[in-house]
């Protein structure tokens, strides 16, 4: 692309998401950061943008009148944020909520846990009784069993500020003063685009790779089904299996995935997360299997799934735009107090196709 095509691209983008990431750009436009970040300083200096760390956000002047925020003092509240990490997956959403917590004028205590209820609920009190907050953004941690959360659910609904859940989503149902609120990415349907692509390209057995112990698995899991009962497809390849290349056993875990896919005849496999996709696609390269003449692969949460060989599709969370979701949903929340009814949230992930779910053209 030319310098002029490139940057309006990028202007798309953004107008599309709010803001975007140099990472994220480069790796889509096929060049470099450094080309990235010279057309954002390009666009920054026509006030086309606003600079950021690592990439740029949507200047306040291109909002919408009807979606720009009345004007507020510098810092209208502050609100804790509890993560249970700082690294892999949360990242994005954490920059999400800084950049609407930017436009809407509120100041962020961020605290990063280690999914581990006990620590969550330190972090939490330690917020609380500081009294540095007036609300809570939180993700707080399954237990030691599994995914429930019931019992800590509980007792976030009978914390003294308002608190919404974020990437979390409690039984329909819960027992506190009032019905907590939620935003997450849709997994289920995330799942459901990765299994509709792959139908499409003619596979007629799928199967489901889950991470073990990740609250995520069981909204996949829940999606896959529904998707292949409404497709008449069998939905008996089902592995619950870490199978990074840091886990215990992964390639005597890996062999047995695909002795499995030998069996079904299962052609296509959709696994969760990308460190566990990209394994599978080493260990087949190892053994010379084509990817993916032998095995198409799409994995879900495309953080690094770019990097694989070949580049691996990915279904990729809207994790930025569930963050500003979240503190554009508390900062209501603390404007308009009980006269707002709850609001319960999905977001659409997107599903991001490259090398390695396509057939190969034969020229």
């Amino acid at each position: 692309m030319f310098n002029l095509q490139r940057q309006e691209r990028l202007l798309g983008e953004l107008r599309r998401h709010g803001a975007v990431r140099v990472r994220d750009l480069a790796r889509d436009f096929g060049v470099s950061e450094l080309t990235i970040r010279r057309d954002i300083a390009a666009l920054a200096d026509r006030n086309l943008l606003t600079k950021v760390h690592g990439g740029a956000t949507l200047p306040i002047d291109f909002v919408p009148p009807s979606q720009r925020p009345r004007r507020a003092p510098a810092t209208r509240f502050t609100i804790g944020m509890v993560v249970p990490s700082l690294d892999f997956y949360w990242p994005a959403i954490v920059a999400g909520a800084r950049t609407a917590a930017a436009v809407l004028g509120v100041s962020i205590q961020l605290r990063g846990s280690s999914y581990d209820q006990d620590e969550d609920r330190r972090q939490i009190t330690r917020l609380i009784e500081a009294q540095q907050v007036q609300g809570l953004l939180l993700a707080p941690s399954p237990d030691g069993d599994g995914d429930r959360l019931d019992e800590m659910i509980e007792w976030i609904g009978r914390l003294p500020v308002p608190t919404i859940l974020v990437e979390r989503q409690p039984s329909r149902w819960t027992p506190t003063p009032r019905q907590l609120e939620w935003v997450r990415s849709d997994h289920a349907l995330g799942v459901e685009l990765a299994v509709r692509h792959l139908w499409e390209h003619g596979h007629r057995r799928i199967g489901l790779v889950l991470s073990k112990g990740s609250p995520t698995s069981a909204h996949l899991e829940r999606g896959w089904r529904a998707v292949c009962a409404d497709l008449g497809l069998p939905d008996e390849l089902l592995i619950r299996e870490s199978v990074a290349l840091d886990a215990p056993g992964h390639r005597e875990k890996i062999a047995a995935i695909l002795a499995a896919c030998r069996r079904t005849g299962t052609r296509a496999l959709i696994v969760h997360s990308d460190p566990d996709a990209m394994s599978v696609a080493q260990f087949c390269a190892e053994q010379g299997m084509s990817i993916p003449g032998d095995l198409a692969i799409v994995s879900y949460d495309d953080e690094v799934a770019h990097l694989a060989e070949p580049a691996l599709t990915a279904v990729r969370p809207p994790k930025n735009h569930v963050g500003r979701v979240a503190v554009e949903l508390m900062v209501s929340r603390l404007l308009e107090g009980e006269r707002r009814p709850s609001q319960q949230v999905l977001v659409t992930p997107e599903l991001v196709i490259r090398s390695s779910s396509l057939p190969r053209v034969v020229r």
